[in-house]
């Protein structure tokens, strides 16, 4: 039996651990952790039975996913496990009843890209599934942004980021036509980045 909760939970982002917590992911979904890095996410979903699927561009991260896959996971396949970028999955429509992108969005080139990459997390998503994403926003902070174009700005901690302010974000859902079942939150990080949780689920 593990103890020690590093071990059993990871590096997981605190905002999907509340997910976990408050019932929101549980083991009869399929789900997918759509710009997953190396797995910091994954860790305990894997050791805990839960049917889980992965992409990310980057093939050393996904790599690395596969190997903890390997070692956690009691019925691993390396299909689960895909190098692909989220604006262009091989997944097949409503293949997800929970889907998680957590700071991959605002890495968008420009509106175009980040729409795009929405909209492929929207058409994998079931019927009735849960969209929980986070992303870097301007909410809260928006004169400290340095627009440098296509929707992409200079934050003050020097990063380059695709950002989304509130009315962006309210009107990306009603377009969705998504229903919230986490109000939208933002964390001003130091005064130098905002971070916002989008959680909405499709109809159905």
């Amino acid at each position: 039996m593990i103890t020690d909760l590093k071990e059993l939970f990871g590096e997981i982002d605190i905002y999907l651990f509340d997910q976990l917590m408050k019932g929101r992911i549980t083991k009869e979904m399929r789900i997918l952790d759509a710009g997953c890095g190396s797995g910091r996410n994954l860790v305990y979903l894997l050791r805990s039975g839960y049917e889980v699927y992965a992409i990310d561009r980057s093939e050393a991260a996904i790599l690395e996913v596969q190997r903890l896959g390997a070692a956690y996971a009691t019925d691993w396949s390396s299909e689960q496990a895909r190098v692909e970028p989220v604006e262009l999955m091989s997944f097949a429509d409503a293949s997800f009843d929970f889907v998680i992108s957590s700071a991959v969005l605002h890495f968008a080139d420009n509106e175009a890209h980040f729409e795009q990459m929405v909209n492929e997390l929207w058409r994998v998503l079931a019927p009735g599934g849960k969209l929980f994403a986070r992303l870097a926003s301007s909410i809260g902070m928006e004169s400290s942004m340095q627009p440098i174009g296509d929707g992409r700005y200079l934050l003050p901690d020097g990063s380059r980021r695709f950002l989304v302010n509130e009315e962006r974000i309210l009107g990306l859902t009603e377009q969705l036509n998504g229903q919230w079942y986490e109000p939208l939150k933002t964390v001003i990080v130091a005064g130098k980045r905002c971070m916002t949780t989008w959680s909405i689920q499709k109809p159905g």
